[in-house]
């Protein structure tokens, strides 16, 4: 055992053992070493959880407290913001800088806007007072690359809509959500409110599915398994939100300040060594501007540093796995089109599950490298003649998660309103916290963040009088 390890489920307000002696070891992506281990939950378990959540349902439900409640959470996890960073840089690898600002900073953010959010009061319509209520127990299973923003905006919103939640983390990275348990227990969180069954897919996750006591199942993950899990709800008429897949484009018209928009996208791309849902994985370039933007964004792969999280010159840390290490690199393997930065032939760290930075320029747009979700640090660069074509190429996707334009301001917003994506960002325009955060087609189902994230897990009721 080592100081990482979780020997423990957390149901019902107390650290319990799991029904099965089972335990998953978690590895640290850029050493192959154990870190630590946690319970491999089972079914059992799952049903445990339900019950404990069911049981503080009543009370949380009508609770005029959840504001204080979240409040004290949020000073709590600020408390652990460093150990967060440490933690989320050990198991998944994300570069210490990053893990700082993204990984423990961006859902403390998250955090404290639900703890403003709670508890709104009633609207009129008429000689209609309409109230929002708890929809009930929630089953929140989330990801491994933002491990704890997407434990908060799933936890945060449904606690403050007054719901109570059993959480599955990522077998892949769990050790993070524990922080987060042991930051509830210090706030006072009630019993029962929060549990934490860590386990896998297969199991623990379908067992949450398919619960008939869940009332909601909020997933983020892959499009395959987010239609499973709508399947396992349907017969109970469950509500489902998802938050799936991405393959966004980067939109760069021909009077954008094509440095900018090349360096802030190639960022965008690799963050988290691109193991993020939103990256701007295609990059559309109008052709007058093609070759430059081109030899920028070689240019620009080729200054990443990869290797070791806590090295400060680190810019593009491992991938999570081997299993995602072989995914990769069997898209870069099979891909036809021009290669101009990385590949798998650039020399490496010796032990992790690195990848270079990779561009690929001349990408045919209905090619494997256009179309699929890599999660992983690869640029396609696909070139178009005007803003209808560029159009036509952000929208030939199967996903509509996010997107960038690059122009003049007007027509940069003309080209935005017509992508079919859940959110665009214009000449670099920052991420919002309080903004609905979802997608269009296979990118998901509902919205996370803000009033309208707070609104998924609510129930409308209109009272005339």
């Amino acid at each position: 055992m080592t100081s990482l390890d979780r020997p423990h489920l957390y149901i019902g307000g107390e650290w319990v053992s799991s029904s099965s002696p089972a335990t998953i070891a978690v590895e640290n992506p850029a050493t192959e070493e154990v870190l630590a281990h946690v319970p491999e939950g089972t079914e059992a378990d799952v049903d445990r959880a339900v019950a404990a959540a069911r049981a503080a349902f009543p009370a949380w439900a009508v609770s005029s407290e959840r504001a204080a409640v979240l409040d004290r959470l949020h000073s709590s996890l600020s408390a652990r913001a460093a150990e967060i960073a440490r933690v989320v840089g050990l198991e998944l690898g994300t570069p210490l800088k990053v893990a700082k600002a993204v990984q423990a900073g961006l859902p403390l953010t998250v955090l404290r806007s639900y703890a403003d959010l709670a508890l709104p009061g009633p609207e009129t319509i008429g000689n209609s007072t309409v109230v929002r209520e708890p929809i009930g127990v929630v089953g929140a299973i989330t990801p491994w690359n933002y491990p704890l923003h997407q434990v908060v905006a799933k936890v945060a919103a449904a606690m403050a809509a007054g719901c109570t939640v059993v959480l599955k983390p990522s077998e892949l990275t769990p050790l993070v959500a524990f922080l987060l348990v042991d930051a509830a227990a210090e706030a006072g969180v009630p019993a029962g409110v929060l549990n934490v069954v860590t386990g896998t897919g297969p199991v623990v996750g379908a067992a949450i599915a398919g619960h008939p006591d869940v009332d909601m199942v909020s997933f983020t993950g892959s499009t395959a398994t987010g239609r499973a899990i709508t399947h396992a709800a349907a017969d109970r008429i469950a509500k489902v939100a998802l938050e799936l897949g991405g393959k966004s484009a980067n939109i760069i018209l021909s009077d954008a300040d094509v440095t900018r928009a090349v360096k802030v996208g190639v960022g965008n791309a690799f963050l988290n060594s691109g193991q993020t849902c939103t990256a701007w994985t295609r990059m559309l370039v109008h052709r007058s501007l093609y070759d430059e933007a081109v030899a920028l964004a070689a240019k620009t792969a080729g200054g990443y540093t990869v290797g070791d999280p806590f090295d400060e010159s680190t810019r593009l840390g491992p991938l999570v796995s081997g299993a995602q290490l072989s995914r990769v690199r069997g898209f870069i393997e099979r891909a036809s089109a021009r290669l101009v930065a990385g590949g798998l032939d650039v020399p490496l760290p010796p032990k992790g599950h690195f990848v270079a930075p990779t561009v690929f320029a001349d990408v045919d747009p209905d090619s494997e490298l256009a179309q699929e979700e890599i999660f992983g640090p690869v640029l396609s660069i696909i070139p178009f003649g005007d803003d209808d074509e560029a159009v036509a190429i952000a929208n030939n996707s199967k996903y509509g998660l996010a997107g960038g334009v690059w122009g003049s301001e007007e027509r940069a917003l003309s080209v935005a309103r017509r992508m079919r994506t859940g959110q665009v960002d214009i000449n670099g325009g920052a991420f919002n916290p309080r903004a609905p955060f979802g997608g269009y087609k296979q990118s998901g189902v509902g919205r996370e963040l803000g009033e309208h994230g707070l609104a998924e897990f609510q129930q409308v009721k209109a009272i005339q009088r």
